[in-house]
Formats: structure tokens, sequence, C-alpha cells
């Protein structure tokens, strides 16, 4: 709830437990064994947030958060909290939230999309599981790319240049470092099958403007972004690529705000320990770097897992606003876990820390928030709240309502192709084969010309034999006969005509020269 300026969470017997807006964007972590209460927490949280006019954003990865756009009802259980906690007297009811629902599938929500490019190659190669030789390839394709201005936006851009970079291979090494065709061709096998896994539909246009998520509706309550994972948790990796580049992308596109009264938004990210699960050292490093930063953005980031040590150190220590649930301490290293998260918190002298994360009961949690001046409040053992919107899963009918009737579903429903660099290389390689097929053409027409003026020129020195060889022959005969009449006799006849002819083959090869 929403009460006195603040994030009403619960109640420490009759004190209540509130998280200061102007603190909220220090971050916050909500920890707990399954079905010790989480899912009640994030609800309970993004309720709040929403009421004080901050945009959220879930990951729904059991599809239990989104009925959260119905009004709530009471049953036994939520009534007897709601008594417990004298929650009547405090303005409780039930009530409905601005909700968008989202999904990389476009199934059960409108399709979420972001390009090939805004991924960039480092959060590419985590998703395609590619080895450090490959990662550094793909980097100069996304390099190739950039310096000749082809766009990348879906998996076939990203294919045909992969292809159109081991094609030319030869020619690119010189200036960008040798680039081998096995480790390309490794790169397309992998990218082949995260098209298979859904990345022909998450990859594409209209991408997400994360600005579209940051708004209220027309009562000033922060619109909730609900994000179905239900298919996508199937996929883990693709899962904590898509929250790390969330998390980039808000980053990078946010400008600075400083200290404001209220958050800018609130991200909740289930599942938390798949973000950093198999992530290589540079990769954690980059988390841990936008959350330091990305509070000056104004937006505050909840992990929700099940154990604190699923987040790493350097990560834990920026979480100012912490809920932990009930543990499970059942072998020596489960032991060890739960002493290490009691010992983060500020000591009570109420009671034991560690016995008391051992025994809480569902809907209850430790609870340590920054106070007004940022400093950590001693840790309590509070009552969560419940919540105000519907509990459990939301039909589809009214999921489909909901999606059809929402202003953006306008602009993200149709995918657009636009020109890109499987439009331009598929050009590129059509007046290729067009120029080729050209050449040789002119190659074979020039051979047939050449050819046929060589036979012209053949048929032409025959025929000038042939006259030349009668013209030789009559001129040979016309001198032999003025000789032999001047010998005289039929020895004159026989020495003329034996003369002429032998003048007239000497002319006719001196013609012929």
């Amino acid at each position: 709830m929403y009460q006195e300026g603040k994030i009403f969470l619960g109640k420490a017997g009759e004190e209540k437990v509130f998280i200061y807006p102007k603190m909220a964007n220090r971050h916050g972590l909500i920890a707990g064994a399954t079905g010790t209460g989480k899912t009640v927490t994030l609800k309970v949280l993004a309720e709040s947030f929403s009421d004080c006019g901050v945009p959220v954003f879930f990951a729904d990865v059991k599809g239990d958060l989104a009925a959260m756009c119905n009004i709530g009802s009471a049953n036994e259980n939520l009534q007897k909290r709601i008594d417990a906690l004298g929650l009547a007297s405090e303005g409780f009811e039930y009530r409905s939230y601005p909700t968008c629902f989202w999904d990389v599938y476009g199934e059960y929500g409108m399709p979420l999309r972001t390009t090939i490019s805004e991924m960039g190659p480092l959060l590419l190669s985590r998703i395609m599981d590619l080895n450090e030789t490959q990662a550094d390839i793909l980097s100069l394709v996304f390099k190739i790319a950039d310096d000749e201005n082809l766009l990348l936006i879906d998996t076939k851009d990203l294919r045909s240049m992969l292809q159109y970079v081991s094609e030319n291979a030869a020619q690119y090494s010189a200036q960008y470092g040798n680039i081998a065709k096995q480790s390309v061709a490794a790169i397309t096998r992998s990218l082949v099958a995260l098209e298979a896994e859904g990345g022909e539909l998450f990859f594409g246009e209209p991408a997400l403007d994360i600005k579209d998520w940051i708004r209220t509706d027309n009562t000033g309550k922060g619109v909730i972004q609900v994000l179905d994972c239900r298919k996508l948790i199937q996929n883990p990796t693709m899962y904590a690529t898509f929250l790390l580049w969330m998390m980039s992308e808000l980053f990078e596109t946010l400008p600075e705000a400083g200290d404001l009264d209220k958050p800018r938004m609130i991200f909740f990210f289930d599942e938390a320990h798949l973000l950093f699960e198999d992530a290589p050292k540079s990769l954690k490093s980059k988390i841990e770097q936008v959350v330091k930063l990305i509070r000056s953005k104004g937006v505050g980031i909840y992990f929700v897992t099940q154990k604190p040590s699923d987040v790493p150190d350097g990560v834990l220590s920026q979480l100012g606003n912490k809920v932990q649930h009930a543990l499970r301490a059942y072998t020596p290293a489960e032991q060890k876990a739960v002493k290490a998260a009691a010992q983060s918190y500020r000591e009570n002298p109420a009671f034991d820390t560690y016995n008391t994360l051992l025994e809480l009961g569902i809907g209850e949690a430790l609870v340590s928030v920054l106070d007004e001046s940022g400093v950590p409040t001693m840790v309590q053992r509070c009552t969560i709240l419940p919540p105000q919107s519907q509990m459990g899963a939301l039909d589809d009918t009214i999921r489909q309502r909901e999606i059809q009737n929402n202003p953006l579903y306008v602009r993200y429903a149709e995918s657009v192709d636009r020109d890109s660099a499987y439009e331009f290389l598929s050009r590129h390689a059509m007046q290729t084969a067009e120029a080729k097929v050209a050449e040789k053409e002119a190659q074979a027409q020039a051979k047939a010309a050449e050819k046929e003026a060589q036979a012209r020129a053949k048929a032409t020195k025959r025929a000038v034999s042939s006259v030349a060889s009668t013209a030789a022959g009559t001129i040979g005969r016309e001198i032999g006969n003025a000789l032999g009449k001047s010998v005289g006799g039929s020895f004159g006849k026989k020495l003329g005509g034996n003369l002429g002819a032998s003048l007239g083959r000497g002319l006719l090869k001196t013609f012929l020269k």
C-alpha cells in the first residue's frame, strides 16, 4: 500500500515497515525458499509503486502475476491476514492496476522485439554460447557491418553478413585480422539454433522503445509492464540475456536524474540467479557497473531469487532494501549460506537472526531498508501485507482483450521488415551474378565475332588466291606464247607454255605474300 507518502510493506508487531520512495532506487533483494511468499511480496511492492506513480516492470515466470489488471477478491487466508494486521482501518481495499502485457513470442502479450545491433556482440555471444575466438570474430563482423553502413536488424541480416564476410575473408583479413571460415561456420550454426528457440521473433522491428514503459495512466498510477516468461524461461540463457539487455538499454537511454523524490521506474528480475550463472567475468563486471550507475538515472532494480548467495557480492552490496523470506538448511552448505545471509543484516537484539530465518512462516520475512538518511535499518521480523489485486492466473480471454485494447498495440503488433543488410547483400549477390553472366556473354560474343572475322579473312584469302591464280595463269600463258613465237616451232610452243606456267606461279606467290 502507498500510505503517508511511503511504501507500506508490512508490520513488525504493531510497528509499520516502510520503504521510502526516495531510497527505492538504491535497489533491493527479495529472497527465500520456494513457497515462502516471494511472489506476494513482489505483488505488494509493485502495487505500491504503481499507487506512488512509479512505472513498474517484472518478468512473470510462472504466469501468476498477470492478474494484477483485475480487482482482487477476499478468501479465507487473505481475510485472516487483513484482520491480523488491522488493515480494515488502514484503508485497505481491493483494486485493479493498469497493466501492459508483453511476450517475446507474441502469444500472451504484445510482441517484444529488439534489433541485433541493439543487443550487440557481447550479449549475443553469451546467448549463442560462443567461445572466446568466436566471440571476437562476431565482434569483427559487427565492426565490418558498421564500417560499410549495413544495418543488422534481424537474424537473417546477421546470417547474410556472416556469409558475406566468410566469402570475402581474404579481403578483410588484412584490415581486421584473420577470420577463420570454420569459426564463422560455427557462429552460423549457433545462430540457426537461436532462431529455432525464438530468436527469429525476438530480433526485429519495431524494436521496443524503453520510454514507452515509463508512463502513468490517466489517474496517475504507474503502468505495470508484465513480460510473460513461461516459454522464455525454458531457454534460461536467452531469458537472462534479455534482462541484461534491458538494464543496458535503460542505462544508455535515460539521462542523468540525480536524487529524485521517487524513482522513474522500478524493475523486478525474477529467477535472478540466471543472470549470473555461467556468465563470463566481463559480463558480471558489466552487470555490477550498470547496477551501481543506473541509480543516478532514477531506476531501481530488485532481484528476486531463492538465496542471497545467488547474487555476486559486488552486486549484493549495492542492494539497500532487503526482504528475506524463510531459508531451508538441511545440509552443512545450506547452513553456511543461511549464516551468511543472517550476518548481512544489522543485528536486532530482540531475536536471533539465524534461527529466525529458519523458522519464518509463509508471508513472514526479515526486512531491512534504507531510512530517510540512507542508513540501513535494524532487521525486523515482518508480516507482509496481502495484495490488493487478483491472485492467481489470468483468464486468457481477459488477457487478449487487455492486449488488443492497449494503445501501444497498434505500434507493436505487426512486424516491419525494412531494407537492411540482408536485402542489400541479396541485391549485391544478384548484381554480382548478373555481372558475371553478362561478362561471360560478352566474352562469348567477342570470341564468336573473332572467329567470324577469321573465317571471313580466310574466305577472302581463298577468293583472292583463286582470282590471282587465274589472272597469273592467263598472264603467264600470254608471256609464254610470246616467247614461244620468238623461238618458233613446236619446241618453242612447249617452251613458252612451261615458261609461262612457271612465271604465272611466281607472280601469284609474290602477289599473295
